[in-house]
């Protein structure tokens, strides 16, 4: 039985000593002059300005997980609309209880205002969103 597994072990074996071989030679040619300029941040030719820790709205993620979803749903779509003919009733209504879930799943994702990339009011806003206002704030100033 352990003889079945033996040849990965011999080539998890080989691939971790090739690691370690690429890192350590690495290490031996390549130089070591470090320098401010290299040694400084790089930001698409632009200068860097204030800390590389900086903290990203919840936003980016809540709409990058969003898209995922819808993105896995039409990853699903597509070979059941391909064999749609052969499955019958039971899966179309099976896909149509899918996309109805996902379609409500949708409309309160819309509701709450989480698909809205630009928000008027920020809580505890600071730096540039600090002067935020509203645009009845805006008007009665």
């Amino acid at each position: 039985m352990y003889n079945d597994f033996a040849p990965i072990l011999i080539l998890s074996g080989v691939s971790v000593a090739l690691i370690i071989f690429s890192l350590f030679l690495q290490s031996l040619i390549s130089p070591n002059n470090k320098t401010d300029l290299k040694q400084s941040i790089y930001e698409c030719g632009e200068v860097p300005v204030g800390s590389a820790w900086v903290q990203f709205n919840i936003r980016f993620y809540v709409i990058a997980l969003i898209f995922l979803i819808f993105d896995v749903e039409i990853v699903l779509l597509f070979p059941w609309a391909v064999v749609f003919k052969d499955i019958g009733l039971v899966a179309f209504i099976e896909m149509a209880i899918f996309l109805i879930i996902l379609t409500v799943g949708l409309v309160a994702v819309w509701r709450r205002g989480d698909l809205d990339w630009v928000k008027m009011t920020v809580p505890y806003g600071s730096g540039r969103y600090a002067k935020l206002q509203r645009d009845q704030e805006r008007s009665a100033a």
